[in-house]
């Protein structure tokens, strides 16, 4: 076993950021990253301060607004006008679950060719937007994984803790001995393996699926599958899933990256997953083998 000190590295520095400095960067986006949000602000703002951090910058966000309550609108435009990076408010009346049409608009309005999907739930780590656009590569879906953290971290996480030096470094210790002693599953996703060499010799990059909180891919692939099927109204079974099976029709695949690309993922409630709705859509996708969707960005079956 080597020793956890080889998976980690310094931290940088954050230079002070203007408005010239936003001017340029909005000049430059090379990644679109796309945040689906409803109401849950204190969350927001944390992914917004590890954005800050990424050691890549060259983004925009877009966040996708699922019909949020007009006072908490009013607070995330006040934090978006904080942002040292550009930041798209999206919104649409809350009629209930529609996610995946605010994430087709957001597709539509981002700038990017590439796009990084991330839920409001999830801290990125510093180097999230670098190493999923290293990884990059057409015809494929960099799945990313999370760290789901325990119930006491979750409810301890801050913004402050979160702008803190070393604050990834940190969580190690802790989620390891969650793991160990009060048997958290699956806390060893932790450690972080960034060197190809040692991925190669010690990362089984088994086929795991995509998971809709942390994935990215070139837009033009996304649009090949004409983005998500606006039908499915309810979370749980299908969100993910549909998104992935019609990729690979297509020939699309997910490349599954272990230890890499690494979210801290807020500890809740989990959701029906056996939603009866969303099973019969997956499964009239699943029958007509559909890749592309005509319930998706363009409207094909009107």
């Amino acid at each position: 076993m080597l020793p956890l000190q080889l998976f980690f590295f310094p931290f940088v520095s954050l230079p002070a950021f203007n408005q010239r400095t936003i001017t340029a960067m909005e000049a430059n986006v090379e990644v679109s990253i796309i945040i689906p949000f409803y109401n849950g602000l204190d969350w927001l703002e944390m992914i917004f301060v590890a954005l800050r951090k990424q050691t890549m910058r060259h983004f925009e966000v877009i966040v996708a607004d699922d019909g949020s309550r007009e006072e908490v609108v009013v607070k995330l435009k006040a934090l978006i006008a904080e942002q040292p990076f550009p930041v798209v408010h999206l919104w649409q009346e809350d009629l209930g679950f529609r996610k995946n049409r605010m994430l087709n608009r957001a597709v539509v309005q981002s700038r990017a060719d590439y796009l990084i999907f991330l839920d409001g739930d999830c801290i990125p780590h510093r180097k999230f937007v670098e190493e999923h656009y290293r990884a990059r590569r057409e015809g494929f879906v960099v799945a990313g994984r999370r760290v789901d953290l325990p119930a006491g971290i979750s409810e301890s996480m801050t913004a402050a803790r979160v702008a803190a030096p070393n604050f990834e470094r940190k969580l190690v210790g802790p989620l390891l001995c969650a793991g160990i002693f009060r048997g958290e599953k699956h806390m060893e996703n932790c450690i972080r393996v960034t060197s190809p060499t040692l991925r190669r010799w010690f990362i089984n990059q088994r086929y795991e699926g995509i998971l809709g909180c942390n994935f990215s891919m070139f837009k033009s692939d996304l649009l090949k599958a004409n983005g998500f099927d606006e039908r499915y109204v309810h979370p749980g079974t299908g969100e993910d899933t549909d998104l992935e099976d019609r990729l690979v029709r297509l020939g699309i695949r997910p490349m599954v990256m272990n230890h890499y690309a690494t979210v801290y993922h807020k500890k809740h409630k989990r959701l029906d997953i056996a939603n009866e709705p969303n099973r019969k859509l997956y499964e009239e996708n699943t029958r007509n083998r559909v890749g592309r969707t005509p319930y998706g960005i363009v409207r094909e079956n009107e």
